[in-house]
């Protein structure tokens, strides 16, 4: 009962975070299809390596929820960046800039997280597909240095 009820609050809150900022909408669901697919992936690997035990399985789920709420941080940062803003009359054109950061942050780690856990279970990896992905964590992580 309690699993589905943190179920309902979590689906309620991403709920609400995506009818404020509907730009990153779209992100977030690729967010959490990547975790998905990286928990499975993760799961196919310790169990195809003799590794699998229910606490490293907590401890991705663990994981994963947390990831929402880095997200939801970052978007309440960007929340209370547009309203000092607007008291100060002055806009932005970009009023989600750290939660659609962070998101892609996010997701970019994902998918480095599921090639290496498909790397574990032997499916070949192509070089180039490696390099884009870390090129495009190096440019996400520069992009918020600025």
């Amino acid at each position: 009962m309690e699993h589905k009820l943190l179920n309902l609050l979590l689906m309620a809150a991403l709920s609400a975070m995506t009818a404020y900022f509907n730009a990153l909408s779209v992100p977030v669901v690729v967010l959490i299809a990547a975790m998905t697919v990286d928990y499975a992936t993760g799961m196919t690997s310790a169990w195809l390596c003799s590794e699998m035990s229910s606490r490293k399985g907590i401890k991705g789920i663990i994981k994963k929820v947390s990831y929402m709420a880095l997200v939801a941080a970052a978007m309440g940062v960007d929340y209370v960046i547009c309203c000092m803003m607007t008291v100060v009359h002055m806009e932005l054109p970009q009023t989600m800039f750290f939660g659609l950061l962070v998101t892609i942050w996010l997701i970019i780690n994902e998918l480095i997280s599921i090639l290496e856990n498909l790397g574990k279970i032997g499916v070949p990896i192509p070089p180039f597909l490696k390099k884009v992905i870390n090129r495009l964590k190096i440019s996400t992580e520069d992009k918020g240095e600025k």
